[in-house]
């Protein structure tokens, strides 16, 4: 019987915080890889939003 291991890394989906407010149609997204153990909070970065054309800040979503 193989062993079950949980993962550190896992898959997290980042969405932009100012695209929302803004009003405008889409959605801006990035994916990206975490590890748990060391950052156990919600993820928050700066990505480039090509809706809104500029650096916006881009949350972890659940």
């Amino acid at each position: 019987m193989a062993k079950k291991t949980k993962e550190a890394r896992v898959q997290v989906i980042l969405e932009c915080t100012e695209q929302k407010k803004s009003g405008l149609p889409g959605v801006s997204r990035y994916i990206t890889k975490k590890n748990k153990k060391n950052t156990p909070d919600r993820l928050e970065l700066k990505k480039y939003n090509p809706i809104l054309r500029k650096m916006t800040i881009h949350r972890e979503t659940k």
